[in-house]
């Protein structure tokens, strides 16, 4: 699936940049994955933002949604897609 240029995946998401919830998909193949994410607080409109990388290889991803921070694997955060949160 290709995604629009103002959209990427919350796991192709610059630390520390503002983002915001753009939707969910099943691209990891995981059939519960979406509910999982959606109960952790991952729903449409919300801000979130790649707080830390594990090292090595980047997993797993510290990400902040709302006011809870919780660890992410890349192939999780794959399946978030995002833009860009204007912070005025």
């Amino acid at each position: 699936m290709t995604l629009p240029d103002t959209e990427m995946r919350l796991s192709d998401a610059e630390t520390g940049a503002p983002m915001v919830v753009i939707g969910l998909d099943d691209r990891a193949g995981l059939p519960d994955l979406q509910r999982r994410l959606r109960e952790l607080g991952f729903m449409e409109g919300e801000p979130v933002c790649v707080l830390r990388r594990g090292q090595p290889g980047g997993e797993p991803l510290a990400v902040r949604i709302g006011a809870s921070t919780f660890a992410l694997r890349r192939i999780e955060a794959a399946c978030v897609r995002v833009a860009a949160r204007l912070v005025t």
